[in-house]
């Protein structure tokens, strides 16, 4: 046996030189070592012993399985990996694990993704020269020395040029970032600046409307990366079955895909570093790895075609400033790429429209529409049932009405809901809106139908729909009582004025006729026509007898003076034509004015309105009537304007307040003319002052932009070419009325109508008797003078003869003798020189004329 020893030993050792110089020999002919190592450093919410494996360890493993697989790649050469898992923002966990990974001879390190741990992690492999892979978006900033790293995800500063490119494109003037709810309709425009959007599920959002915009770095157009991803999600779907909340299952995101692409870019990059061992490397000795350097510019050095697409670094700076993206946007069918970008060509749209979203909709079919909407009678109102009411069935009312026709006509579903402040919308003085405006700029809804007045300054917030009603501001007052017509109504016919014209054309005309009939020579006629040598002429138009004439044609009864000559012919055809119109207009009124009460209104229009200050006035607060005032430059309506904000009580919350203040108190509101009519129906003591004081319409406002205006206009327009809109407010507006006694016939005229009239009467009377007294007394004064008798004897003897009612005798007082002088004689010559024809006149009677 010992002589068997030496031979045993030397075999043992010829078997170790063999197998160690087979070693080195392998290593030696094909450049590097069988195996080589990396390191994953993974970050987890729950910590290193969480049961769930993140996308990102998954798609490390599964990257470095399919380089061992597929040994085109590293053809003789393992690729193992290290992977620790530590907690969010756990720096010093971070560096206690990567301390570690380098102590295994790792190559390189990939993550952690956050960054207070990135930045730990890529001090230390900055400090020992080797590669860290990084692969979530990062700020660099331009003095950072660290030179040992490379980030596969897009560079911040290129993305943001694709964002600014794609913002400008659609010509966007604002932009804010969202973060409230309900905005997922066709009002609303997203960009994504994920990468992930593919990821989401937004199944929920394809028949909305919205417009989402984004942008996928993963280029699923090339059937090997399809296929690659097919792999991945049936993986994935067996080690996490459930995704995580919004995501879709299985799909690969955009981490995950570019850590698959970077674990075959440092595999890529190792292979072509010939003869670079790998040592294990201490933190506490700083001692660098000696062929790190060489390494990291051969990653910065390399092209690859990876999941991401192209993937080439800055030499510089590690960074990746040259890539491809796609446009996707959010279709019916799902997401659909639009377009691309890349930082030499720019951006290239294919599908979106200008000035539009990248998916619109134009077709109201099958929509589901938001109607904000206020209470106002009769447009909308609360339905009146013994059942519970839910839904749209709780209101009825015209508007309601015209939206069921609307959505008939174009085939959309809508949920009605009440403005939340009550209000219709009004700025504020710092331009802020409120009521139905706001919800519509807000786009809490999609359409507001109600009585909503189009205004320019509202036109500048929303859309409005061409107008379903045209209206104007008037006057809602109290009706005012009726007045009793007085004693002496039956002056009424005429005014003042023209009564007192009517007595000074009765003077005029009087003292006109007696001095034409004193001067025409055929007015005189002779007074003894059977006398042929009387000379004595008379004129039958004395003063009183031109008075008696005048009055006589006023009062329609004529009297038994005619004129002969032609003057006074015409004077007395002329009178009776004036009292002949006269008297037939004043009959025509006398009627009116006596059968009907007088209604006497206080103010007649908005300029009575202004001028005074006893009556106040009013508008809704907030409303299009307030502001129609408030922005009035005319003298009128700024004056009112002045009032109405000068009293706080002057304006109203709403119309019910308004019309019970104008019904208990001296108010009146100002209100539109289609709510004045429909309230003047149903409230007799009310009633519509004056005319319009200006002309609008009501229209259907729509959130500014929206694609639903036009359809709308168009609808509103048919239904009123079919008269729907006329028999509608037929509908709605025709009320009861104020009732009116049907059967009455008209009033018997009293006391009160014509009573002045027997006043007259009396008065006529008692003035007769008057001048019949002061006849007597002056002729009996004049009597007795003559006869020499005292006054008293002669008033006994005229009272008796008067009283007398058998037919006596009355003593004749004899004339006193008239002695003929040359001035009688000459008068006579001159009455026989005015009576013409006095030679032809014979007399009659058949008796010979005795001349005195």
């Amino acid at each position: 046996m010992p002589h068997l020893w030496p031979a045993l030993r030397r075999v043992l050792w010829e078997y170790w030189a063999a197998l160690l110089l087979g070693a080195f020999w392998g290593q030696n002919s094909h450049g590097m070592p069988h195996v080589i190592r990396i390191g994953g450093i993974f970050e987890y919410a729950d910590g290193p012993n969480t049961q769930v494996m993140s996308a990102e360890e998954q798609a490390f493993r599964f990257s470095a399985n399919i380089i061992n697989r597929n040994r085109t790649l590293l053809p003789n050469t393992t690729l193992t990996y290290d992977i620790q898992r530590i907690h969010f923002h756990d720096s010093f966990e971070a560096t206690k694990k990567a301390c570690d990974q380098l102590a295994l001879g790792v190559v390189a390190i990939f993550g952690p993704s956050q960054g207070s741990c990135t930045n730990a992690v890529q001090s230390i492999c900055n400090a020992l020269e080797v590669p860290h892979i990084q692969l979530r978006w990062k700020h660099h900033p331009l003095d950072n020395k660290d030179t040992f790293y490379v980030n596969l995800y897009p560079d911040y500063a290129s993305l943001s040029h694709a964002i600014l490119d794609l913002v400008q494109y659609l010509k966007w003037r604002s932009a804010t970032v969202a973060m409230a709810m309900g905005m997922m309709t066709e009002y609303y425009h997203f960009i994504f600046t994920t990468l992930d959007l593919y990821a989401l599920d937004l199944e929920p959002y394809r028949y909305s409307g919205v417009n989402l915009t984004g942008f996928r770095i993963l280029n699923v157009e090339n059937p090997h990366v399809s296929s690659i991803i097919e792999k991945w999600s049936m993986e994935r779907l067996q080690s996490a079955p459930k995704a995580e909340l919004g995501l879709l299952d299985g799909v690969m995101m955009t981490d995950a895909a570019l850590l698959y692409d970077a674990v075959h870019v440092v595999s890529v990059c190792y292979q072509r570093a010939p003869q670079m061992t790998v040592n294990s490397l201490q933190c506490h000795r700083h001692k660098a790895w000696r062929f790190g350097g060489r390494f990291m510019n051969f990653i910065k050095e390399a092209q690859w075609e990876g999941l991401t697409g192209r993937i080439v670094f800055n030499k510089t700076s590690g960074l990746r400033t040259d890539f491809d993206l796609d446009i996707i946007s959010l279709k019916e069918d799902g997401l659909e790429k639009v377009g691309a970008w890349s930082p030499s060509d720019g951006l290239n749209i294919t599908e979106i429209s200008k000035g539009r979203g990248p998916n619109v909709t134009d077709s109201l079919s099958n929509r589901s529409l938001i109607v904000t909407t206020v209470l106002e009678e009769p447009f909308v109102m609360f339905r009146k049932s013994d059942t519970a009411l839910f839904g749209n069935d709780r209101f009825e009312g015209y508007c309601i009405d015209l939206l069921k026709e609307l959505a008939i006509i174009l085939g959309f579903s809508y949920e009605i809901r009440l403005v939340e402040d009550g209000k219709y919308g009004a700025q504020d003085e710092k331009g802020q809106w409120n009521g139905m405006i706001k919800e519509l700029i807000d786009h809490k809804a999609d359409l507001a139908v109600a009585p909503l007045t189009i205004t320019h300054v509202r036109e500048k917030a929303i859309d409005f729909s061409k107008p379903f009603m045209t209206l104007g501001v008037s006057i809602l007052y109290r009706k005012p009582n009726g007045t009793n017509p007085s004693v002496f109504s039956f002056l009424n016919p005429l005014s003042p004025d023209i009564w007192m014209y009517i007595l000074l054309a009765y003077l005029g005309v009087s003292c006109v006729l007696f001095v034409i009939a004193r001067f025409s020579p055929y007015e005189w006629y002779d007074a003894h026509p059977c006398n042929p040598g009387s000379d004595i002429v008379e004129n039958n138009f004395t003063l009183l007898n031109s008075f008696w004439f005048g009055m006589g044609a006023l009062m329609q009864q004529g009297s038994e003076l005619m004129p002969k000559a032609l003057s006074t012919r015409i004077i007395g055809g002329i009178w009776w034509f004036f009292t002949l119109i006269i008297i037939s207009s004043y009959t025509a009124n006398l009627a009116a004015f006596l059968t009907v009460e007088r209604m006497e209104s206080p103010i007649d229009s908005a300029d009575d309105l202004a001028k005074q200050t006893k009556i106040e006035y009013g508008a809704v607060k907030d409303g299009a009537t307030m502001t129609f005032f408030k922005k009035s430059k005319i003298s009128t309506f700024e004056k009112m304007w002045a009032f109405m904000s000068s009293k706080p009580t002057a304006l109203v919350k709403n119309n019910e307040e308004g019309i019970q203040r104008t019904l208990t108190a001296d108010y009146a509101l100002l209100m539109e003319s289609t709510t004045i009519e429909y309230i003047t129906q149903r409230n007799c003591n009310l009633t519509q002052i004056g005319g319009l004081i200006d002309t609008k319409g009501y229209g259907i406002g729509t959130p500014m932009g929206s694609p639903y205006r036009d359809k709308i206009t168009i609808a509103i327009l048919q239904l009123q070419e079919e008269d729907k809109l006329h028999v509608m407010k037929e509908k709605w507006w025709r009320g009861n009325g104020c009732p009116e006694d049907e059967n009455k016939e008209a009033s018997a005229l009293g006391v009160q109508n014509i009573g002045g009239i027997f006043i007259v009467l009396a008065a006529g009377l008692v003035l007769s008797v008057f001048v019949a007294m002061v006849e007597f007394i002056y002729k009996l004064r004049k009597t007795a003078e003559r006869e020499q008798r005292s006054f008293c004897s002669a008033m006994a003897d005229e009272i008796r003869l008067s009283l007398t009612c058998q037919r006596r005798v009355k003593h004749k007082p004899q004339p006193p003798v008239m002695v003929k002088t040359d001035a009688v004689i000459n008068m006579h010559t001159f009455n026989d020189r005015r009576l013409p024809g006095k030679d032809n006149m014979t007399c009659n009677t058949g008796l010979a004329p005795v001349f005195p």
